[in-house]
């Protein structure tokens, strides 16, 4: 049997203050919970982007950024980028870098469920294809970075709503995401900070 997969609760400060199993998390009350947003490019600078599963509990069918997910308790967020991207895009990376520390976010769907969630985002880079699998992406695709942030600030292209709130931040960063400059993992919610110095 499978063991249920858990995620970090979080307070308002970014402590963790326990676990619940995910699969009770979303709801109309969604917790306040650990979660990670990643941006895979390519050497052209070039964003690739997925079609979130149509099976998927949360905003389902929706375009959004490369990958998201939760940590493990006790896993590095850096980590966890890395392992999910391995099983949601079949991509195999070295490093995840801490791009937006402290992103917190909550957004409703129509259906009344509710994300909530304490969302640091990372850049990844590769030079390999990526390979959905189609238990959680049903399409990807490659964008240039200046036209997929110009296309969301001018709010024309339809895009998950935790994603359509990083963008503009990223974009501050500088015009080349190849170039962005990564936060010092310190500014981490004091949640992830401890998973990170633990796996040191």
């Amino acid at each position: 049997m499978t063991k249920e997969e858990h995620v970090v609760l979080v307070d308002g400060d970014g402590n963790a203050i326990g676990t619940a199993p995910k699969t009770t998390v979303h709801g109309q009350e969604t917790p306040l919970h650990l979660a990670f947003s990643s941006y895979v490019f390519d050497e052209d600078s070039r964003v690739l982007l997925t079609r979130r599963a149509a099976r998927k509990l949360t905003w389902p069918g929706v375009w959004t950024n490369s990958c998201c997910g939760h940590p493990l308790p006790g896993e590095p967020l850096d980590q966890a980028v890395i392992r999910r991207l391995s099983y949601e895009l079949g991509l195999t990376v070295e490093r995840a870098d801490l791009m937006l520390p402290a992103f917190t976010y909550r957004a409703v769907m129509p259906n009344g469920i509710v994300e909530h969630e304490l969302c640091p985002v990372y850049r990844v880079t590769v030079d390999t294809s990526a390979i959905p699998n189609p238990e959680e992406v049903d399409e990807i695709r490659w964008m240039p970075w200046k036209e997929f942030a110009d296309g969301v600030l001018s709010t024309l292209l339809a895009i998950s709503p935790w994603c359509r709130e990083q963008v503009p931040m990223l974009n501050e960063l500088g015009t080349n995401p190849l170039d962005w400059r990564p936060a010092p993992t310190e500014e981490l919610p004091p949640a992830a900070r401890s998973a990170a110095h633990d796996a040191l």
